[in-house]
């Protein structure tokens, strides 16, 4: 069970690989709306303009990674989930990937009336899509994810399999792509029977979802925000963000794709788009910080509130401005978990409120994507039910604040700030570390917080495996009894640690690939 664990863990953290381009050119899709939005420009804007057609250009270029998500995610993997050669194991993946796709859509050519497709249907509802211009079943991501699954497990086992030197040619890559292709024509044949009747029970939970209502809000809000500490929160929001649960294509690619329809009309965006009420988990992202790192400065000691301050000010923009929270709320989570379930209900009222006014769109992230997709392109059609949802969320940050400040002074929670007099110092700091270290001088920063996470660790002998999700150093250990506390990551540069058995996760922040990769080196 705890293997299984740790495997659904690694799993969660490599989404997080083809995730990241989401934010960055979801950004850039917004502004391109925005200056395509003649209701905004004027006239400059009309369709027949250069103007807008410079803006039209930039607008599909950006609109790339959610046009293609399926080939994102199967290739983006293999980065975090194979164990050698991982650039290898990319190539594989797309190659298998594809073998997948051409032969789902050939058998579908010749029977698909057996499972109730037209293969000639162009509608949004035939349950077929075109994926690197192969015209197949629309199995979203899930089917990338199956697919790069099987293929980063071909490739763990089979890249190094010695072969007899007469076929030495099909060693490596060339294996790996042979016995996928052998495996993907039963999987093929699988998917073509199976992945209709999984379309019609998806069509079913889109149908109960979106017709529960503030309800249905609450509780995917909910459950999305308690499961990060354990990292299978990803299982939670995938579906909904860049998959079919909800809408076909994802809230995220949908949004993106009739932004300008919604920046245009001023009918409720509820009804227009309510599926978008599952994406208000930015709400808490902008809001909640600034309550939860007020009451930790508010009851933090009064010889310690410089300190406080100097440790919640970056985790504080951080979290409000690129909606990475974990930061943050790793810095209490493990002090005082009982906040973690306050922040949790809070987090999933403040949505269903928020949805509960009218008000929805693509807000998962923070303040810079929220607003480059929502509130900068939108603003003129619905800039009073965006005033009204900032007063939601600042009257939550008071909220927040209030309930707190009362749970911390009252159960004497130890929030930073309010240790022990000596409770707090250091094991180790980073300039001591590398003084140790032969030759350290002017080390690379990254190399650093990989030896002393190595170090904390156990040494290279106690790792099993690592990966990385967004901020997060995903490791296995040996001997979990050798791993040191939570103190000694603190004082040399991490946020804090995680530990689930043998599965460690030391909080690193937005530079945790870079990490990885120098700690990869030392083992």
């Amino acid at each position: 069970m705890q293997k299984l664990k740790q495997n659904i863990q690694r799993f969660g953290g490599a989404m997080f690989t083809p995730v990241l381009f989401f934010a960055v050119f979801g950004i850039i899709v917004g502004f391109a709306t925005l200056f395509k939005n003649n209701m905004v420009l004027g006239s400059i804007a009309n369709a027949d303009t250069t103007w807008y057609k410079v803006w039209d250009v930039i607008y599909n270029g950006a609109n790339t990674v959610f046009k293609q998500m399926p080939l994102l995610f199967c290739i983006g993997l293999p980065v975090s989930l194979a164990k050698k050669q991982q650039a290898r194991a990319c190539l594989e993946s797309f190659v298998i990937y594809t073998i997948f796709l051409y032969l789902v859509s050939t058998i579908l050519q010749y029977w698909g009336g057996a499972v109730g497709i037209d293969f000639a249907s162009t509608e949004r509802t035939s349950g077929l899509a075109t994926i690197a211009s192969i015209r197949t079943l629309d199995m979203g991501i899930v089917g990338a994810l199956i697919i790069s699954g099987i293929s980063v497990y071909i490739h763990n086992k089979y890249f190094d399999k010695e072969v007899p030197k007469y076929i030495e040619t099909f060693k490596g890559s060339p294996l790996v792509v042979l016995i996928g292709f052998i495996v993907m024509l039963p999987v093929s044949v699988i998917a073509f029977f199976v992945w209709p009747q999984v379309q019609h029970m998806i069509s079913a939970l889109q149908e109960l979802l979106v017709n529960s209502g503030v309800a249905g809000v609450w509780g995917y809000t909910f459950l999305e925000r308690l499961l990060i500490p354990i990292g299978l929160h990803h299982f939670i929001y995938a579906p909904f963000l860049y998959d079919n649960a909800v809408v076909n294509g994802g809230i995220k690619a949908f949004w993106v794709a009739n932004l300008e329809q919604f920046s245009t009309s001023t009918e409720s965006l509820a009804v227009m788009f309510p599926q978008g009420g599952f994406a208000l988990t930015g709400m808490s992202k902008m809001f909640a910080p600034l309550g939860i790192c007020a009451a930790f400065y508010a009851t933090a000691k009064t010889e310690k509130k410089k300190k406080v301050m100097a440790i919640l000010i970056p985790v504080l923009i951080t979290a409000i401005f690129t909606g990475i929270t974990e930061p943050l709320e790793f810095t209490f989570l493990f002090i005082a978990p009982v906040l973690y379930g306050v922040h949790a209900f809070l987090a999933a009222t403040m949505s269903a409120i928020t949805f509960a006014c009218g008000i929805t769109g693509d807000f998962s992230l923070g303040l810079i994507q929220n607003a480059a997709l929502n509130w900068i392109p939108c603003w003129g059609a619905h800039g009073m039910s965006y005033l009204i949802q900032i007063g939601i969320g600042l009257v939550f940050s008071f909220i927040y604040f209030i309930v707190f400040r009362y749970l911390i002074i009252k159960m004497d929670l130890k929030t930073p700030g309010r240790e022990a007099d000596g409770e707090d110092s250091k094991l180790y700091t980073k300039k001591d570390y590398v003084n140790k270290k032969e030759g350290a001088g002017e080390e690379n920063k990254y190399a650093v917080i990989a030896a002393t996470c190595l170090e904390g660790l156990g040494g290279k002998e106690n790792i099993e495996d690592v990966t990385n999700c967004a901020t997060r150093l995903r490791v296995s250990v040996k001997d979990k009894n050798l791993v040191k506390e939570s103190g000694y990551f603190t004082s040399n540069g991490a946020h804090g640690l995680v530990v689930n058995g043998n599965a460690i996760q030391v909080i690193i922040g937005l530079k945790v690939p870079s990490v990885r990769e120098e700690f990869e080196k030392l083992l």
